[in-house]
Parts: C-alpha cells; sequence; structure tokens
C-alpha cells in the first residue's frame, strides 16, 4: 500500500520539471535546484510509489511511465487546484468572495430583502444569508457570534456594538379608515387610551416603544390590549376593526398609500427612531463582512419605505 504522506509536493514539481525540460539539468534550473537534488527527489517519489516514473534512456529526452504520467497528471490538478485555492484565499482577503450572514429584525423583512439584491448585484462573489427574527432573537445571535451584522433600531447594551446609523424609522398609530377616530384632526391622548392596542409578543422591539409611548400618555394608567405575533397580523386586526397600533411606517407603507389603513394624527406622533447596521466590538468583521457594510452604509437609506 502507497503511503500518500511521503509524497512531498516538492518531489511532484521535480517531476513535471523533468517531464517538461525533458533532463534533470533543464528542471535543476527551472527549479532553481542542482541536479543532484533533483535526483533525490525523483528517487525518493520512486521509492514511495514503488516503481520506475521515467524512462531513461541515454541521449534522448527522458518520457514517463505508464505510472509516471498517472502521477504526472495528478500533479498536474493538484498545482492547479492550489493556484486556484491561492487565488480565492486572496478575493476573501480582499473581500470579494465569501459568506455574509446578515440578522434584521422582523420590522425590516420589508426592505431587508432588497438589500441582499442589491448585495448579489455590486457582490456576486459574497453569499450573504439573512436571517429574520424579533429584537431578542437577533440580539441573542449577535452574543453568540452567530451572525456577521445585524440590522435594528436601538443598539442593546449587550452585548458590546459597533453601529453605524442608516436613516430615520418614523412609527405611527395605525387605524382602519372607518375608524371613529380617523378624520377627525389630533387625537387626544385620553381618547387613545380608551382604544384597544393590537400590540407584538414580548421581546419585539416595536412593543418596548408602544409600552413606553402609551405609558408616557397615559401617566402609567392601564389600557386595553390584544398580543399578536407579526406586523401583518397587527395590520389585518387593525383592518377588520380589533383595535388600533403603534406600528413602524416602514411595514405599512403600501396599507397607507391603498387607503386600507390610516395614520391617526395624535402629539408628539410620528415617533422618529433610527435604522443602525451593527456588529459586536469585540470581533473584528471578516473583509467580507466589512464590504457589505461599507456598501449598503453608500446606499444612504435608499431601501426604506416611504410615502410620496
Amino acid at each position: 500500500m502507497i503511503d500518500p504522506d511521503r509524497i512531498k509536493l516538492s518531489q511532484l514539481r521535480a517531476l513535471v520539471a523533468v517531464v517538461s525540460d525533458g533532463s534533470i539539468t533543464g528542471a535543476a534550473e527551472r527549479l532553481n535546484l542542482t541536479a543532484p537534488a533533483i535526483h533525490t527527489q525523483l528517487k525518493l517519489l520512486e521509492d514511495t510509489v514503488g516503481t520506475a516514473l521515467l524512462n531513461r534512456t541515454r541521449g534522448q529526452a527522458m518520457t514517463l511511465t505508464e505510472a509516471g504520467q498517472v502521477l504526472f497528471d495528478a500533479a498536474a490538478r493538484i498545482e492547479g487546484e492550489l493556484t486556484r485555492a491561492l487565488r480565492d484565499i486572496v478575493a476573501v482577503q480582499e473581500g470579494h468572495e465569501g459568506r455574509v450572514h446578515l440578522g434584521v429584525v422582523s420590522t425590516g423583512k420589508y426592505f431587508a430583502p432588497g438589500i441582499v439584491a442589491a448585495m448579489r448585484k455590486c457582490c456576486p462573489g459574497i453569499d450573504v444569508r439573512l436571517s429574520i427574527g424579533n429584537r431578542q432573537e437577533i440580539i441573542h445571535a449577535l452574543d453568540t457570534r452567530t451572525l456577521h451584522l445585524a440590522i435594528m433600531g436601538r443598539p442593546p447594551r449587550t452585548p458590546a456594538v459597533i453601529a453605524e446609523r442608516l436613516g430615520n424609522h418614523p412609527h405611527v398609530i395605525i387605524a382602519a379608515p372607518d375608524h371613529p377616530l380617523a378624520g377627525i384632526g389630533e387625537v387626544l391622548d385620553a381618547a387613545l387610551l380608551r382604544e384597544t392596542f393590537i400590540m407584538r409578543e414580548e421581546g419585539s422591539g416595536t412593543r418596548i416603544l408602544a409600552n413606553r409611548y402609551l405609558d408616557r400618555i397615559g401617566s402609567g394608567q392601564g389600557y386595553g390590549s390584544i398580543v399578536m405575533d407579526s406586523n401583518e397580523t397587527i395590520k389585518q386586526a387593525v383592518i377588520a376593526g380589533l383595535g388600533i397600533a403603534l406600528i413602524s411606517e416602514h411595514t405599512v407603507i403600501e396599507e397607507l398609500r391603498s387607503r386600507r389603513l390610516v395614520r391617526l394624527p395624535a402629539k408628539g406622533l410620528p415617533l422618529i427612531r433610527e435604522w443602525y447596521i451593527l456588529h459586536t466590538s469585540d470581533t473584528p468583521l471578516t473583509p467580507a463582512a466589512t464590504r457589505i457594510q461599507d456598501e449598503i452604509l453608500a446606499m444612504k437609506g435608499s431601501y426604506l419605505p416611504h410615502l410620496d
């Protein structure tokens, strides 16, 4: 049984050089070695495979035996694969190739696919994987270092992150067009507090913001609420007349345009928050992740939905 661990790349290169130049002397010049060194490499290689690899005829160029041809072809494939691997490493180091895992809070799912599509056009060698989750899920993924980059609102306290602003993130109160509070002008705080609010689940950034807003305008008094686990369900519930909701305007642009939903004007609205792209501060970005972050920042929030 031939032991492949005994075969060295230098031995294979010596074989290729001898065949290419037709002699040990020519191979030595090509590889910048001595003729005895080339002879030693060939002898070690033939000893390992247990057979002659070259036909040595005095006065004629060396040619390959049948076994030598098999090994010569393998050496050419190895050299080619090695060249490609080294080229790919350079591409990865320069940020032209690689994989990037991007996490986006669920409110951002309405524009995140557009970001990924744009990245595929400008960075075709980088595989961008998109994960959607609520705020706590994305923070957990950052904390466990399963994400390279994340897009969310207010950066978390832990883990420590480096955040770059992407653009404004307005939040509005929506209602069905035939709701009694629709079309009457600015809605008083007391009137809002008498309504049933359709809320996201615990752990959602939108839920946290809605709770803070309602606690502020009501000075801590109670209010009716129904919990639903997605923005889509909340929108349908409001359209059906089950209540009103404080929600990211970016999630309801199409419904506002088509007048299936309306905004309720109230003091302090819209609540303007911001979108950030961020990563953990103790984990350096890969070249590919750095390039994706730079490309997203260069878009200057052009992918964010907005009303005309």
